[in-house]
Parts: C-alpha cells; structure tokens; sequence
C-alpha cells in the first residue's frame, strides 16, 4: 500500500501553529497520483488496462457512438451484436521495453477491453457502419424509418369529412 506523507508537528510548536489542510493539499499535489495509485493496484503497473471512452449521441436518424483508440490497429477491434447488446472489445500490446533505456513515466494503457452499451428499440443492427480513422472509433448505427418520429401538424380542431 502506497505511504502517504504525515506530517507531524513538533513539541515546540505553539497552539496557535495546527493543522492546516491547505499544506496537507499542497503536499498531496507535488506528489505523483498515478504512483499513488498504481501502488494500490494489484500487481502495480501490471494492474493498468486499457480503457476507452466512449461519446454516444442520438441524431434524426441513428446513433453514433465515438470512441478514442490511439495506436489500435483495425484488426485489433471486434464489433459483435447480440440481441440489443452491442459489445465493442479490443487489444493494444504493450510496447516492447528495452533494458539499456531508462523512463521517466510509464503512463499509457495497453491490455484488453470490452464495452458493452443496450441500444434502444427500434435500431437497424443489420446496417451498422464502424469507421476506424486517425484513431477514433466511429459507429453508426441507424434508425428503422417505421421507427423515426413523424412531426404531427395541429390543426383547427374540426373534424375533416364534415360539411
């Protein structure tokens, strides 16, 4: 477990000199989070994966899912449908690292992932368009049009037909 820094006052200190969080805060932040973290993670950095964020937006006529995935090859990217579950997984490998080279950080993710979203009713799964471009996922999938809403004028309130 990671060792956070305790400060302690000492026996000459006045009553006047307490805790004061604002440098306890300024302590914590000259220090580095990710080896804060990575430390609780089991396995240390082994315990890192990949995960990438997702956008999903609804337009007129589909909905489309953005995802950013630097440095993922298209063969690497599976996209499967099952019922309304729309499963996006993948792999990045690790890069190789060589002994005589000396990091200063080590932050990127690699590993597997897998992302699964439930896509509404009513969604076309058999025409779902996936682009991989300059790193960014981009999934289409698009509305029936029995489906999309119909914009219903208001009329003057009398019945047509009548005389």
């Amino acid at each position: 477990m990671a060792m956070l820094p305790i400060r302690r006052a000492s026996r000459l200190a006045s009553r006047e000199q307490s805790w004061d969080p604002f440098a306890q805060m300024r302590e914590l932040l000259q220090s580095e989070p990710t080896e804060l973290l990575r430390g609780l993670a089991a396995g240390g950095r082994e315990g890192w994966t990949l995960a990438p964020d997702f956008d999903v937006k609804e337009t007129q006529d589909a909905y489309v899912f953005k995802a950013d995935m630097p440095g993922i090859k298209q063969e690497d990217v599976e996209i499967s449908v099952t019922g309304q579950r729309l499963t996006v997984s993948g792999r990045r490998e690790e890069e190789k690292l060589d002994e005589g080279e000396r990091y200063f950080t080590y932050e990127r993710g690699y590993g597997s992932f897998a992302r699964t979203f439930t896509v509404p009713e009513g969604v076309d799964l058999d025409n779902v368009n996936a682009e991989l471009k300059e790193g960014v996922l981009t999934l289409r999938i698009p509305k029936r049009p029995e489906l999309k809403s119909k914009r219903i004028p208001i009329g003057s309130g009398e019945a047509k037909g009548k005389a």
